[in-house]
């Protein structure tokens, strides 16, 4: 091991972000795509976390901490999102490139195996991929998500995605992200401003999101047809998958319903769920508690304090 390795993975850096960066590729051409990585570097046991539609991998920051004792944590901007480029074409922004680009971001770790954290959209890509030949996915927590998506849910996102709203100032911003996503749990105003921070740059004058509002055309323009096809992929994905799935729904959740989570069961080899008390779509995960159930799963009886 080189001493430059050595210096990075050292004790007193295990608990701090190294932000990296992937080269992927899409029919439209090549697209660089962030992460942040936290632990020891060579570290072969890594934790994939995959965030939801319009957040970005700094949603992990505190999970992450927790973790990097025990894992390699990597924690993706999925393309769009955060500082990774947006795509030449935005008719590619869909599950179909974020599995490509994941593929891409393991070999680039060069391990074998990776567990998963998937929130929401993270989720939907971690069951594509799960649910494939030779997966490379080991354990798989799907939070707040599955195959089926309440149309009310549907409805909501539709109503605030691809808006380029404009903000006088980053506590604006971070106060309007946080109303958007008041389901995730009660933050404190330091934890709202630490995940919603990353999601905003300064243009022009003006505070505006980072995410490219193109992620709203596969969105808007997907049919009835489109969406029951992606559903049934789904519901085929799961299906497939051997290795253990944990499905964390929100108690208020208007995404993810009890029934779903039911047939997911019932449906799946190794699904077992449990409830987040006290948050909606999707729990945020910053809390002692749902840290501790996270680390249950993963790590079983070494998990420990959270």
């Amino acid at each position: 091991m080189t001493a430059s390795i050595v210096v990075e993975a050292s004790h007193a850096d295990l608990s701090e972000p190294r932000q990296r960066f992937v080269q992927c590729a899409s029919p439209a051409g090549l697209h660089r795509m962030a992460y942040t990585e936290w632990g020891d570097p060579a570290n072969p046991r890594v934790l994939l976390c995959v965030h939801g539609l319009t957040r970005s991998g700094r949603d992990f920051d505190k999970l992450a901490r927790a973790f990097a004792s025990e894992y390699r944590v990597v924690c993706p901007d999925v393309v769009g999102r955060g500082l990774s480029d947006w795509l030449a074409d935005s008719r590619y922004y869909g599950i179909p490139q974020y599995v490509a680009d994941m593929v891409t971001l393991i070999a680039r770790l060069n391990v074998e195996t990776v567990d998963w954290f998937g929130t929401s959209m993270g989720g939907l890509i971690g069951m594509s991929l799960g649910g494939l030949p030779n997966t490379p996915i080991r354990k798989m927590l799907l939070n707040d998500v599955g195959p089926h998506i309440e149309p009310v849910a549907l409805a909501r996102i539709g109503e605030y995605l691809g808006k380029q709203a404009r903000f006088a100032s980053l506590d604006e911003g971070v106060r309007h992200a946080a109303a958007l996503a008041a389901a995730f749990g009660p933050l404190t105003d330091e934890e709202w401003t630490s995940i919603n921070a990353p999601l905003l740059v300064e243009r022009d004058g003006a505070w505006t999101f980072r995410y490219d509002p193109g992620i709203a055309t596969p969105f808007k323009s997907a049919t009835h047809e489109q969406n029951a096809a992606g559903e049934a992929f789904l519901w085929h994905s799961l299906a497939s998958i051997r290795t253990p799935v944990l499905v964390v729904c929100g108690e208020t959740s208007d995404l993810l319903s009890r029934e779903t989570v039911a047939q997911m069961i019932e449906k799946g080899q190794a699904v077992t769920s449990a409830e987040a008390a006290g948050a909606g779509h999707a729990p945020a995960f910053v809390s002692a508690e749902q840290i501790a159930l996270a680390r249950g799963f993963f790590l079983g009886k070494d998990a420990g304090a959270a």
